[in-house]
């Protein structure tokens, strides 16, 4: 089987993507300005549905009084309904931001094999760090309690190549985005991030030929394993 990505095709494909996607956030905003308001591209504004603000723990000293909460803010049904549309839509966008990221690493990850599960993984990672930021917010001891449930989990990942773990981190990155609602800047990033990967992977940049006599024995080594895979 042969790789028929190149990389004129891959920023054919990615630029096309984007269009598309720019194209459609802008028509929306031209048909209805009012639609940005159900779209994580501003903050997360319309979370705040209970009116209660985060207080400066940096702000307040053993002699300051607590400040007095203001009144909860009506939740009404169109305020619930504005609110649930914004969530999907901040999740949903994390998606439609990281698919450009895993067709880039799978197109030039080819001939090392890239792994299916670490494709995915790419795509649902941010999904789960979106939601780990709307938990957490401006709780101090929520996010003390996730780092101890990490820790306890004792989550590794083992990474073949160093590249993965700049993969790993861009889908961080994408998550932490969604959390905040920020997606406009994730855009942009990943926007410059599968662009600049693509033309790196067409000039060659960097290359070593002992990498290439390692990704060759790799390949070859992957080879064998669908020929006996094949052969039971």
């Amino acid at each position: 089987m042969t790789n028929n990505i190149t990389p004129r095709r891959l920023t054919v494909r990615l630029l096309a993507y984007y269009t598309v996607v720019i194209t459609i956030v802008i028509s929306l905003l031209l048909a209805n300005a009012d639609v940005l308001r159900y779209l994580p591209f501003g903050g997360s504004h319309a979370l705040n549905i209970s009116g209660v603000e985060a207080t400066n723990i940096s702000a307040t000293t053993d002699r300051d009084l607590p400040a007095p909460r203001p009144p909860p803010v009506e939740v009404t049904p169109e305020r619930i309904g504005t609110t649930v549309l914004f969530l999907a839509m901040m999740l949903l966008t994390t998606i439609v931001v990281m698919l450009p990221i895993t067709w880039t690493y799978s197109a030039t990850r080819y001939e090392s094999g890239p792994s299916k599960v670490f494709v995915r993984s790419l795509l649902l990672m941010p999904i789960c760090a979106t939601t780990v930021v709307l938990l957490i917010q401006d709780s101090l001891s929520l996010a003390f309690g996730l780092a101890a449930l990490v820790a306890a989990v004792r989550f590794r990942v083992a990474l073949t190549e160093t590249i993965d773990g700049i993969y790993i981190f861009t889908a961080i990155c994408v998550g932490l985005a969604g959390g905040i609602g920020y997606m406009g800047i994730a855009l942009a990033m990943t926007l410059i991030f599968t662009l600049t990967s693509a033309v790196l992977w067409q000039v060659d940049y960097g290359r070593n030929p002992i990498d290439d006599a390692r990704e060759e024995a790799l390949a070859a080594k992957l080879a064998a394993k669908g020929r006996r895979d094949a052969d039971c």
